[in-house]
């Protein structure tokens, strides 16, 4: 991990001056944002704090082939990403268009005229005339330049203000980045567990009607009654209307998949499986001071604060005189074959000088203004910082109880059915109350379906970890596949 991190620092309130520095982040209050930055987090497991989790292609852990490949053209395909690499494009040429102000504008300009006067205007003038008047022509060709002295750094402070904005742009590209890529682990998981649902409800459908076909004898050899042929019927209908359910969950889940992948959903197919078949990677959260430089939604506020701080400088600067430079030479003759001569070279410089005396409070709301956004922009990245650590530890929690849970719930499937055997086994034999065989048929089915949506559960909170740890994303730069 680096012993540095970029942070905000040296942030007033009343809008002073803020520098972005390296700073050393430990277990302590950071007191340019008031923050206490924790040394560990509570729910991570001990002796494993130092252990930064794999930030590129975390979703390999999985183990499974679809969802990388899913994964892969989801980042090259992706039509929010295109839309978010689109926004950089404008900040860049943002930034150029900032830094014009800083170079000297130049052009060049040339001209003929052909003026025709009146014989008594001409007269008067001095001119040889004829009886008609005379006509004479004028070439020029100049060079015009001028430049504004940024002496109080405004159009400085407005580069910066871009380049930053720039950044903003950059760090939005991983945040949709990061979003996507989970979003399609998420969606292909809900896909799994969906054929996993829809393969136990079929098994259960299976064994309902194996029940009803016993219930359904015995009912013709006088030893079971109207009620628990009725009951074993609904119990039969019931598992039978819970499977459309899932195949319009797994239907709308394929369709999202195509969109997040950029594919019409009629020629986009999901192999798809079992949630059994995931490997749920071993995930080290690392400390959270790291927060601040691997997710990228940090980075971006506190890019978005530096740009607010510049704006600051520049507002504060636009009080100031402005001073304008202007020069202009060139050749001016009335005989185009003497355009260039020594004669007809002329130039002229000029300075002026421009202070604001009234103008209605608009420079002084302009402050205000710039003032405010980064007063927002201060609070937004403090937010940022902390929904970070919440993140994290809400999906350390997760992972951990669901984990737990799945591991119980296997055993309370396990018993279920061993149970549902006895009892369907007992049925044949006609040793058993039938009402037996009801609870331990419906007991079974609610503990497998629950154990279906346990590990759908338990791998969301697996990605959203990834996804709270900046996993997928690297400071230096942003995937191959995206440059």
């Amino acid at each position: 991990m680096p012993k540095c991190l970029r942070s905000a620092a040296a942030i007033l309130v009343a809008g002073a001056g803020m520098a972005l520095s390296g700073c050393s982040i430990t277990g302590s209050e950071h007191p340019e944002l008031g923050l206490t930055i924790p040394a560990s987090y509570r729910a991570a497991a001990k002796g494993n704090v130092d252990a930064a989790v794999p930030v590129v292609a975390w979703w390999r852990g999985f183990r499974s082939e679809e969802l990388t490949t899913l994964m892969e053209s989801a980042q090259l395909y992706n039509l929010d990403i295109a839309a978010a690499i689109a926004q950089i494009v404008q900040a860049d040429a943002q930034v150029g268009v900032s830094g014009a102000a800083l170079l000297p504008s130049i052009s060049g300009t040339a001209s003929a005229e052909r003026e025709h006067l009146g014989s008594q205007s001409a007269s008067s003038s001095g001119v040889s005339t004829g009886a008609g008047g005379t006509t004479f022509s004028q070439y020029t060709v100049g060079l015009t330049a001028s430049y504004m002295l940024d002496f109080w750094g405004k159009n400085r402070a407005t580069l910066q203000a871009a380049e930053e904005s720039a950044s903003v742009s950059r760090y939005n590209r991983d945040v949709v980045t990061l979003t996507t890529v989970v979003t399609v682990a998420n969606t292909y998981f809900q896909i799994l567990a969906a054929q996993d649902q829809i393969r136990v409800t079929r098994r259960d459908l299976a064994a309902a009607e194996r029940i009803l076909t016993l219930i359904r004898d015995q009912f013709k050899g006088g030893t079971a009654s109207q009620l628990d042929l009725s009951q074993q019927e609904a119990l039969v209908a019931t598992q039978r209307a819970a499977i459309p359910p899932l195949e319009v969950t797994l239907g709308q889940n394929t369709a999202a998949l195509a969109l997040l992948v950029a594919k019409a959903p009629a020629d986009f197919r999901v192999r798809g499986g079992s949630t059994t078949q995931i490997v749920v990677p071993r995930v080290t959260p690392g400390l959270p001071s790291e927060l601040l430089y691997q997710r990228p939604d940090v980075r971006q506020a506190e890019a978005q604060l530096a740009s607010s701080n510049f704006s600051v400088e520049a507002a504060r600067a636009a009080f100031f005189p402005q001073i304008q430079l202007t020069g202009t030479t060139g050749f001016q003759s009335v005989a185009l074959a003497s355009l260039f001569g020594p004669g007809a070279w002329y130039y002229t410089l000029a300075a002026g000088l421009t202070q604001p005396i009234f103008d209605g409070f608009l420079l002084e709301s302009q402050l205000k203004l710039a003032k405010g956004l980064q007063l927002q922009y201060l609070q937004a990245y403090r937010k940022a910082v902390l929904s970070a650590f919440a993140d994290v530890e809400k999906a350390l929690i997760a992972l951990q109880k669901y984990t737990l849970q799945e591991r119980l719930q296997v055993d309370v499937v396990t018993s279920s059915r061993k149970a549902f055997e006895v009892a369907e086994t007992q049925l044949r034999g006609g040793t058993v109350n039938l009402i037996t065989v009801l609870q331990t048929q419906q007991t079974l089915f609610t503990a497998e379906n629950t154990l279906v949506q346990v590990r759908l559960l338990k791998l969301q909170a697996a990605s959203s970890l990834f996804q709270a740890l900046g996993g997928g994303w690297t400071p230096a730069g942003t995937l191959a596949v995206l440059q």
